[in-house]
């Protein structure tokens, strides 16, 4: 099996599991969820740009590792903009004189 199959294996096994896991994810969660996520996402942009560095001249790779680390940043992101937008909700309201 070569390296491409591999990556293409882990890339579905991991969609269908995730899929799997956050769909049981009840709804009051999904905010704690997504901050614990960019934890996750972060080791996965490291693997994203360990891809892209290891494919050298291999475009399909070298496409792989970009969408994933697309997908990450994107994860990284929104978890950063919701938590801050949740921990917004917390804060104590400025009292103007």
């Amino acid at each position: 099996m070569s390296f491409l199959s591999e990556a293409l294996w882990v890339l579905i096994l991991g969609s269908l599991l995730g899929l799997e896991l956050i769909g049981k994810v009840p709804p009051t969660l999904h905010t704690p969820l997504m901050s614990g996520a960019n934890a996750i996402s972060g080791i996965t942009m490291l693997a994203a740009l360990t891809l892209i560095i290891k494919a050298g001249s291999n475009f399909p790779l070298l496409l792989l590792g970009s969408i994933s680390l697309g997908f990450a940043l994107f994860n990284v992101i929104g978890g950063f903009l919701v938590t801050d937008r949740m921990l917004a909700m917390f804060s104590r309201k400025s009292t103007k004189k």
